[in-house]
């Protein structure tokens, strides 16, 4: 059960940084498994698919990192996704299941539009998909990684067919430094409507 819901935005795609910490509070009280995979979404970044269709084979706890295979991926590439230690303490608290879908539903994985419905449960004018633009935003003006390496956290593929095949690493521990922080900020501290800025 959600314990409210968020002021109307006024945009109708994205929910801009600044007003995430304050969503991501009012959807963890928000119980089951879509509210789960929409906090697994936000987290790692990824596309709405990406989660609904994941696997406990895909997740290896141990090095910490989430293998999307090549067929689940929109550029047709193995994606390999850092799991930040917020991710893993959501991913234990699911229970011992380590088989099947990692977020199911009644006949298989849960769908997009339980996805969407736990996410218009808090707020009603925000997409999905919305939440990589957010992260992307946060990337480039609140922190100083280049510009590949966000990139690559969205698995976006790199256009520059010269640069693409210099490029052969994923970049794997830098993105998961910058996935540590994003974690950092989407659990900052909201005190009477402002968000409390975490460093270190």
């Amino acid at each position: 059960m959600c314990l409210g819901k968020l002021p109307k935005q006024q945009h109708h795609a994205a929910l801009p940084y600044d007003q995430l910490p304050d969503f991501m509070e009012r959807l963890r009280t928000c119980e089951g498994i879509p509210s789960r995979a929409l906090e697994f979404t936000i987290l790692t970044a990824a596309r709405t698919s990406e989660p609904t269709e994941a696997m406990w084979d895909e997740i290896n706890l141990v090095d910490k990192v989430w293998t999307v295979p090549a067929e689940r991926m929109k550029g047709g590439r193995q994606h390999r996704v850092p799991l930040t230690a917020s991710v893993c303490v959501l991913l234990e608290a699911l229970g011992p299941r380590k088989s099947g879908a990692i977020f199911p539903g009644r006949d298989g994985p849960i769908s997009r539009k339980t996805l969407l419905a736990a996410l218009k449960a808090v707020d009603k004018d925000v997409t999905t998909h919305g939440f990589r633009s957010t992260f992307s935003d946060w990337a480039r003006e609140r922190t100083a990684y280049p510009r590949d390496v966000v990139e690559q956290s969205l698995a976006h593929a790199i256009k520059d067919k010269s640069e693409a095949a210099y490029k052969r690493g994923d970049a794997l521990e830098k993105r998961r430094r910058l996935m540590t922080e994003w974690a950092r900020y989407c659990y900052s501290p909201v005190i009477s409507g402002e968000v409390v800025a975490l460093h270190g």
